[in-house]
């Protein structure tokens, strides 16, 4: 019962993490209107300038307005790359310092998953722009 209870804690958390991702990439400026928020576990949104994330995020949405095609793809995977190396950041810290192990849990599969998309945007970039 407890790890069925561990499991659904994790997808549910893995399941904000990419509504938080969707939300940011769909951002707020004139291309993504809502890069200053993003959707909360009860569909509500909520303003990311309270949670000290609106200038970070409003900074890497900047960097795509007005691209398309190669340039925007490039630049895509450059934020997303730093966006997940941050994220990878955060999930050590969490193995050190997280009080319960689903936490801990849910950092050493972040870890893995960034690690692995780090790794396969890299190879697209320096593959598709030498």
């Amino acid at each position: 019962m407890e790890n069925t209870q561990n499991n659904k804690f994790i997808n549910i958390l893995a399941i904000l993490v990419i509504g938080l991702g969707v939300g940011y990439f769909f951002g707020n400026n004139s291309t993504y209107p809502q890069a200053n928020m993003h959707m909360m576990r009860g569909g509500e949104m909520m303003d990311n300038s309270r949670m000290g994330m609106g200038t970070a995020m409003e900074n890497m949405m900047s960097g795509l307005n007005g691209l398309s095609g190669d340039a925007f793809d490039k630049a895509f995977l450059t934020e997303m790359i730093m966006h997940h190396e941050g994220a990878v950041v955060m999930a050590e810290a969490a193995l050190k310092d997280a009080k319960h192990q689903e936490i801990k849990d849910l950092a050493s599969a972040i870890i893995t998953a960034q690690n692995q998309e780090i790794s396969q945007m890299k190879g697209w970039l320096s593959g598709w722009y030498k």
